[in-house]
């Protein structure tokens, strides 16, 4: 499906942290630059017809101050607009809201850049599964971005779930912890709790019964 070595190093991942009204945030930072135009780039993420060639079925109406829904995920209100440089919105999932920003440049050399920062507030879960827990599901949905670009085609959601479940789609999810896990010690985390995080959201990606989303 995709060459995970590649894929997993053409990533960048960053943790950091934020003060909100409702007290302490973590923001988990990803990016990825594609071989394609910016105005491409913008059309695959905002355009309802293409999101769900490389993420998830989505509803709703996606333009500023309306509210989306991704079909079994997150939905939440689209807080700011400007095309084709980026957007942010709520990402209201199980009762808990959080916001995501997603910023588009075109580089200097050629190609565009996607950065997408999540903003979460610290609580249970994150003390448990640190940052992979956001992390590791955005870097699944940069797999499907990255393959719709290349090709120009859809990705197949049956070939999708099938490489999740296979030896190649466990090995990126492993890296993809370790990654996060990386991020998050040079963040500032104590590297112990850091690996126990990143151990619970590998065990939690990879359980027999579990299905991968953005969102553990």
């Amino acid at each position: 499906m995709i060459d995970v070595t590649r894929q997993i190093s053409a990533v960048r991942r960053q943790v950091g942290s934020r003060v909100l009204e409702a007290g302490e945030a973590r923001v988990v930072t990803i990016s990825q630059t594609y071989d394609t135009e910016i105005e491409d780039l913008w059309d695959a993420c905002t355009n309802p017809e293409r999101i769900p060639r490389w993420f998830l079925p989505i509803s709703g109406d996606l333009r500023l101050h309306g509210r989306y829904q991704l079909q079994g995920n997150a939905g939440g209100r689209i807080e700011r607009c400007d095309p084709p440089k980026g957007y942010a919105a709520t990402w209201e999932y199980g009762g808990d809201i959080s916001w995501i920003e997603v910023r588009l440049t075109a580089e200097p050399g050629g190609g565009a850049r996607f950065e997408l920062e999540h903003i979460a507030h610290v609580d249970d879960r994150w003390e448990e599964f640190g940052p992979g827990a956001l992390g590791v599901g955005w870097d699944l949905g940069l797999v499907g971005l990255a393959i719709h670009l290349s090709s120009a085609q859809a990705v197949d959601p049956q070939e999708a779930e099938a490489w999740v479940a296979s030896d190649q789609g466990r090995r990126f999810m492993e890296l993809s912890s370790l990654g996060w896990y990386e991020a998050d010690v040079a963040a500032g985390a104590d590297q112990a709790r850091a690996k126990a995080a990143a151990d619970q959201v590998m065990a939690a990606y990879t359980a027999p019964a579990a299905e991968a989303s953005s969102e553990l």
